[in-house]
C-alpha cells in the first residue's frame, strides 16, 4: 500500500472460511473494527450463478458504502502461502468482480482465529455461542490489525 493516500471511509474486513465467512467493519476514520455478520458459505452454486454468500457480502459492502475490502490470507507460521491461501485468493478474485470499483486488499491473517478464540474465551463466550461469532471476531482481528498498520505508516 506504499504510495497510496489514506481515504476516509468504512473498510470491510473478511475472514474467508470453508463453512462460514466472518465480516467486520471499521468506522469512517479507520480507528476501530467491529463485527458485522457471519455469512454461511455457499457449498454448491452453478458456475453461471453468483453464490449466495458473495451476494450477501456484496450487499453489506454496498450498504456500508465501503471504500475498501480487506481479506485475510491464511499464511503458514513460516510465512509461506499454502493451498488455503490460494483458495482464499480465488474466492476474493471472484468477489472482486461483484464489488468493482471497490478495491480488495490482502493482509496476513496468521493467528487471527486463534487470537479471536482466546479473546472470546476470556470474555466467557464458549461452546456454540463461540462458534457462532468466532468468524466475526477473526474478521475484526484481521481488519483491526490492518487499520493499526496503516496508522503506523502515516
Amino acid at each position: 500500500m506504499t504510495g497510496v493516500q489514506w481515504v476516509r471511509g468504512v473498510r470491510v474486513g473478511i475472514d474467508v472460511g470453508t463453512v462460514r465467512i466472518g465480516v467486520a467493519r471499521s468506522d469512517p476514520d479507520g480507528i476501530l473494527a467491529t463485527p458485522v455478520a457471519t455469512v454461511a458459505r455457499a457449498q454448491s452454486t452453478p458456475p453461471d450463478q453468483i453464490p449466495s454468500d458473495m451476494s450477501e457480502i456484496s450487499g453489506i459492502v454496498k450498504d456500508l458504502e465501503a471504500v475498501e475490502v480487506i481479506v485475510g490470507i491464511p499464511v503458514s507460521l513460516s510465512g509461506s502461502e499454502q493451498q488455503a491461501a490460494a483458495v482464499t485468493r480465488q474466492y476474493a478474485d471472484r468477489l472482486a468482480t461483484l464489488l468493482e470499483p471497490v478495491p480488495i486488499r490482502f493482509v496476513d491473517e496468521r493467528m487471527s482465529t486463534v487470537v479471536a478464540t482466546r479473546r472470546l474465551r476470556e470474555r466467557g463466550v464458549r461452546g456454540r455461542r463461540q462458534r457462532a461469532v468466532v468468524d466475526q471476531a477473526a474478521a475484526v482481528e484481521i481488519l483491526q490489525s490492518w487499520l493499526d498498520t496503516q496508522r503506523r505508516r502515516t
